[in-house]
């Protein structure tokens, strides 16, 4: 009898054990699911390189670029960008630019505008007053006047893929000026143009010869309107044409409402 009591006794202490034991985990996973988060969880951004922003007047270099390319998309001359970087950094490489460098696109605040090539005055007219204070030429819109810079048909219009006109033609037929200006530019680094040349004509308008076969300028010159400036030619292109582009501070426009 005794045994059977003491049996007994010994399974209640064990059930209320084990009723102990189930309250206390209750009561600790209530209290832990209601404390409240008293700091945020991290949050880990995995999408690369933070986003910089680039100052006014200044292009963050991307994937692809030349400094030549850079220049032309901003309507400038490579030779001056490359100028004006060394300027605000001696040891800018122009032939060196890496993904996320910043290049100064624009010229520096004191830096002479381009001008056009200028019209030489005979001795003899030197001392007329309209020599003397000669006046830039009026010109209505659409701002610019230019002349064809070749002959021949053009076999694709203006469009956002082509960013001109090309005219076809011949190897060695005549690639012209469109108007007066300073070639800031000529070579073959720009991919797509082949033998290239790019006239100044202001701080707002430039004109590009892609596709030449001959170039007969180089960066520098003063070249005038209807002047030779290279041939006609098939370099990095299909067939003998001439792609011809007008560039408005940069952008490209139709040059078809602009030529006469």
């Amino acid at each position: 009898m005794r045994l059977i009591t003491n049996s007994i006794s010994n399974m209640t202490k064990s059930s209320n054990g084990l009723l102990i034991a189930l309250m206390s985990a209750s009561l600790m996973l209530t209290v832990g699911c209601s404390t409240p988060r008293t700091k945020p969880a991290s949050v880990i951004d995995r999408s690369g390189t933070p986003i910089e922003t680039t100052p006014p007047g200044y292009y963050r270099v991307k994937k692809g670029d030349t400094l030549a390319r850079i220049a032309l998309d901003h309507g400038q001359g490579p030779r001056d960008v490359a100028q004006w970087n060394i300027a605000a950094n001696p040891g800018f490489n122009p032939n060196v630019i890496e993904v996320g460098d910043l290049i100064l696109i624009k010229p520096p605040v004191g830096t002479k505008p381009v001008r056009t090539a200028e019209k030489k005055i005979s001795p003899e007219k030197a001392d007329t007053p309209a020599a003397e204070s000669p006046k830039p030429e009026v010109v209505a819109e659409p701002g610019i006047r230019l002349s064809w810079p070749a002959k021949g048909k053009v076999t694709a219009e203006f469009s956002e893929s082509n960013k001109g006109i090309d005219i076809a033609g011949k190897v060695g037929e005549p690639v012209l000026a469109a108007s007066d200006g300073k070639v800031v530019y000529a070579g073959n680094s720009l991919r797509g143009y082949g033998n290239l040349v790019i006239v100044k004509h202001d701080n707002t308008y430039l004109t590009a010869y892609a596709h030449n076969s001959k170039l007969l300028v180089k960066e520098g010159d003063a070249v005038r309107k209807g002047q030779k400036i290279a041939e006609m030619g098939d370099t990095d292109t299909n067939s003998a044409k001439l792609h011809f582009e007008l560039r408005v501070n940069g952008k490209p426009v139709n040059p078809t409402p602009y030529l006469q």
